[in-house]
């Protein structure tokens, strides 16, 4: 793809979320609060689909915000390890028509909705759910996560807010399922390449999952992304702890890697704040010139361009 100069003091936020999987707004309603917050880019990385684009692209299109096609792609390390773990990957700019991704996405989503039936059933021993109830909060097309059993459950009366149900469905519960059908995480960064798009690591061992500060950091696991493709790591996010982005960015610099910084947006019922962490411009050239993939609904206004 022709890399685009980029004004310097563009504001980019290349992490948010709608209705189309756990967001709780529209794709042009997130355009829209982007644009209000001030943000001059926006990506809207919705898990395992690209459903919202075309609708997101029109939006910017008509704000004069710029857009850029992205998603968070469920990816889980099973191989070589002791211990299983979910990763997220962010894919800016592939070819949605790619047949290995779309295939790898497809094989998520299904794995998404038995996971999601399975957590249903068990919490159905407890609580006044069933899956028709989880069914309803899907019916327009979003795919399933567990936010969508969290909303069935505030739909029921039985919580308020999204907040408690992670703590009753989390590892160690007698609840909780992982999510076993997503692919290998090598697997997923080699068809994000192949598809034309960009690879960056979502929130690296965020949320307490990575090393403690003075513990070993996973180097190899790091180091056999970046041989299958890695571009670079998120590490500004409100769930990456300081030693971690530390570490992350020292290793950036020794492999030529870029970084990124993103809100992790959601809507309400998260902290989350659109352009709370921003992406550098430098970074952002960097992905428009590793993408070449024609067939996405890339959109850089004249507005946020350089000169």
């Amino acid at each position: 793809m022709t890399a685009a100069k980029i004004r310097t003091d563009a504001r980019i936020d290349l992490h948010t979320h709608s209705l189309r999987s756990d967001g709780r707004g529209t794709p042009a309603q997130v355009m829209r609060e982007a644009s209000e917050t001030g943000l001059d880019i926006v990506a809207l990385t919705d898990h395992d689909t690209t459903a919202g684009w075309v609708e997101a692209a029109a939006e910017a299109e008509r704000l004069g915000l710029g857009f850029v096609p992205g998603i968070e792609v469920t990816t889980r390390v099973q191989r070589n390890v002791t211990h299983k773990f979910t990763v997220h990957m962010l894919a800016y700019l592939p070819d949605p028509n790619s047949p290995e991704l779309a295939q790898m996405l497809a094989d998520s989503v299904e794995s998404r909705h038995r996971r999601l039936q399975e957590i249903t059933e068990r919490l159905a021993e407890d609580y006044d759910i069933n899956w028709d109830h989880v069914q309803e909060v899907l019916a327009d097309g979003k795919v399933g996560g567990r936010p969508a059993i969290a909303d069935a459950m505030i739909a029921r009366g039985i919580l308020e807010t999204r907040e408690p149900f992670f703590k009753i469905v989390t590892q160690g519960t007698k609840y909780y399922v992982p999510n076993r059908g997503v692919p290998e995480t090598v697997d997923a960064v080699r068809a994000i390449r192949a598809a034309g798009g960009v690879p960056v690591l979502a929130h690296p061992m965020a949320r307490g999952a990575g090393p403690r500060p003075g513990d070993p950091m996973p180097r190899a696991h790091f180091v056999e992304l970046i041989e299958a493709g890695l571009a670079g790591f998120e590490t500004g996010h409100r769930d990456v702890a300081p030693h971690v982005t530390e570490w992350l960015e020292q290793l950036a610099f020794e492999f030529d890697l870029l970084t990124t910084g993103s809100s992790d947006y959601h809507g309400t019922g998260k902290q989350n704040r659109l352009g709370e962490h921003t992406t550098s411009v430098s970074s952002f050239e960097r992905i428009l010139d590793q993408a070449n993939s024609p067939n996405v609904p890339l959109l850089l206004p004249g507005a946020v361009l350089a000169g």
